[in-house]
């Protein structure tokens, strides 16, 4: 708990002063005055974030959160837990949708059992190319049952997020940027959707979307299952930690985890889908200063996904349709993120390209 707190007291504020002088950059480039919109904002924000004129985003990595989810046995997921594991190896071997997308925007990706109900037969592990790389940080093999009871002890809860903040700090050894949260764990929109109706107070039908595609059945056991677990659980709307050790899931805490360590050392976080939101609700219920350094990359297809980054206040920047997780949201918007930057350093100001200004 020591290491949390630590971790919370470190998450600075924005670089106001810098935003400022970034802001008056952009207005002075040689464009009409916000004619580049978000980009313009993003570009602002980077700044504040980094504490940089001219932040670097070289090194980039996805870090993909796995874990597994004992509320599976209610019937809410379209596939077998078993596919879990199966996607952790395929991730692996660079396979997934993640690590193409990640490829073309020159990110890492770390992959990183928080919950894996399987024992996998990998040690910690870096490919030949050093674009793809393990971590076994598992704090059990799988949650429990919320409809039945917590899904996890408090204690676990808390693990789970200080396991998140230390592959940041691990991975800023290494040199990072920027990062874009990723997640897999079947059945993981239930405890996420049951997270993120307990924190919005938002009816968990509204909430609640298909996620691997059951049918209407099965999104009737799983909006059973989550009104359920809020019943025999009841949890503390406000304790973040009650409410991730209730129904959450080992993968949403060390989402968590990521934002707080990488909000402490300044860096930037792509959020990706609904599973990440789930953990950026939980990052900003114990941190309120994490929210500056989130950005969310897209709205995906899950129901509740667009009504909860309202009620966080963010807007995304892409809307693609996106219902896969793992990260390829984060990973497609790096291309954006990386051209508002872009936008500020190279572009030429009124007065150095010798163009006249509005009259």
């Amino acid at each position: 708990m020591e290491r949390l707190k630590r971790t919370i007291d470190a998450i600075p504020t924005p670089d106001r002063d810098r935003m400022a002088l970034a802001q008056r950059r952009l207005d002075n480039l040689t464009k009409p005055l916000g004619s580049l919109g978000r980009l313009e904002e993003l570009a602002a924000q980077l700044v504040g974030i980094t504490g940089q004129d001219s932040p670097s985003l070289k090194r980039k990595v996805i870090i993909t959160m796995a874990g597994d989810h004992g509320v599976v046995e209610d019937g809410v997921s379209a596939y077998p837990k078993e596919v879990t594991p199966q996607m952790v190896y395929n991730f692996l071997r660079g396979g997934a949708g993640v690590n193409v997308l990640a490829r073309q925007a020159g990110a890492r990706v770390i992959v990183v059992d928080m919950g894996v109900a399987a024992d996998l037969k990998t040690a910690d592990h870096v490919s030949a190319d050093g674009m793809t790389g393990f971590r076994n940080c598992k704090v059990a093999p799988g949650t429990r049952n919320f409809t039945k009871g917590p899904a996890m002890t408090r204690d676990e809860a808390v693990l789970s997020i200080v396991r998140g903040i230390e592959v940041v700090e691990s991975e800023h050894a290494r040199g990072l940027d920027i990062i874009g949260t990723g997640d897999m764990g079947i059945g993981n929109t239930t405890p996420s959707a049951a997270v993120l109706s307990i924190l919005t107070g938002i009816d968990p039908e509204t909430i609640a979307g298909r996620g691997t595609g059951v049918d209407d059945k099965g999104l009737a056991r799983k909006v059973a299952a989550i009104r359920k677990g809020i019943e025999v659980n009841r949890p503390d709307r406000a304790d973040a930690l009650d409410v991730l050790a209730k129904v959450g899931g080992f993968e949403i805490g060390g989402i968590c985890g990521v934002m707080l360590g990488a909000a402490a050392r300044r860096v930037p976080v792509l959020v990706d889908g609904f599973i990440s939101c789930a953990g950026a609700f939980l990052a900003v219920a114990l941190a309120p200063r994490v929210k500056h350094f989130l950005i969310a990359s897209h709205c995906s297809a899950e129901k509740g996904h667009g009504l909860c980054l309202e009620h966080l206040g963010l807007q995304p920047l892409l809307d693609l349709g996106l219902r896969l997780g793992e990260g390829t949201g984060a990973a497609l918007a790096m291309h954006l993120v990386e051209a508002a930057v872009r936008i500020l350093t190279g572009m030429a100001t009124f007065e150095a390209a010798g163009v006249a200004k509005k009259l």
